[in-house]
């Protein structure tokens, strides 16, 4: 079947197509096969690839396959919350790759996964529409779970252009929360319509902090930081507030008694299976960026990591 290998720590130059053999029913034990047809670039892919974690990795080195989000249809059947899922069946999901460190990414025809990686999805939705939702909408659930604010407290989210900051927004305007939102310029109205009550431009830290205070006089109650700005958003944050940050790397040190939290998304099934409905339902609001062959999977990277691409890039399989 055909992969794309990281083949050395670098930049995008470092992807290149590969054999490598199908995987084969029971092969490993507790596993399915997902036969794809979608896959999405995440951020986290990018660092991956140019060697921000290889300390941490070790003993796991190039070769190996990335990836995470996926969309395909079963090769085997599957246990669920709702009862066994036939071969054939629509899922979608993510590989928490970080946490496995085994190499095995969704950047590949077919891929192995634990059943709790993955739920069903309609006929309503698109395979590429699936793989441009898991991580990032999971992410975002789990993030505001972890930040615990009540209906009606302010929420600063940076990133708000993007995948996951998209999500945030919308999950936290509909929790109740006053949502801060700093995104590009441009993308106000479409933020202020997925929820955000202010938008701030993103810039240099001192000048988002500016217009946040100027939004919000007495700070906020909690932030998400889903741009990885760091430390310098915790100026904006209140005494005894809270933040979530997205990279253990990106993680600021608590400071007059504000709460700091990394959270990295984990895969559930029945969680994964309420976004897919709200997705399909359309209560909650994706977008892809551009949809790109396997093959040319290196200049989806260069694009993602120009910036400015709203939305998630998929490569199709």
């Amino acid at each position: 079947m055909r992969v794309v290998e990281v083949t050395a720590y670098g930049g995008p130059e470092v992807l290149n197509m590969a054999r490598r053999p199908e995987p084969e029913a029971g092969d490993v034990p507790g596993r399915v096969r997902v036969r794809l047809k979608a896959a999405g670039v995440a951020v986290a892919d990018m660092r991956i690839r140019a060697g921000y974690y290889a300390d941490e990795l070790e003993p796991l080195r190039p070769p190996f396959v990335l990836g995470t989000d996926f969309a395909g249809r079963l090769l085997d059947p599957a246990p669920s919350p709702a009862g066994t899922l036939p071969a054939g069946t629509r899922v979608a999901g993510f590989v928490p790759w970080f946490t496995e460190r085994t190499g095995e990414g969704t950047y590949a025809e077919v891929i192995r996964v634990d059943p709790d990686w993955l739920a069903p999805i309609s006929d309503d939705i698109d395979f590429t529409q699936a793989a441009s939702v898991p991580l990032a909408a999971v992410t975002a659930q789990q993030g505001l779970g972890v930040l615990g604010l009540a209906a009606g407290s302010t929420l600063l989210v940076t990133g708000a252009s993007g995948v996951v900051g998209r999500f945030a927004v919308q999950f936290a305007s509909a929790a109740g929360l006053e949502v801060v939102a700093v995104a590009h310029e441009g993308d106000e109205s479409e933020l202020k319509l997925l929820g955000a009550k202010h938008c701030v431009t993103r810039g240099e830290p001192v000048h988002v902090l500016a217009q946040v205070l100027a939004a919000v006089p007495g700070r906020v109650d909690g932030a998400f930081d889903g741009a990885l700005v760091g430390a310098p958003i915790l100026a904006a944050v209140k005494d005894n507030g809270v933040l979530v940050a997205l990279a253990k790397d990106r993680t600021p040190a608590p400071e007059r008694g504000i709460r700091v939290e990394t959270v990295f998304g984990r895969p559930d099934p029945a969680e994964l299976a309420a976004i897919f409905k709200m997705v399909a339902d359309r209560e909650l609001i994706t977008r892809v960026a551009d949809v790109m062959p396997l093959e040319e999977v290196a200049e989806a990277h260069r694009r993602a990591e120009a910036g400015r691409r709203p939305g998630r890039i998929i490569l199709m399989i």
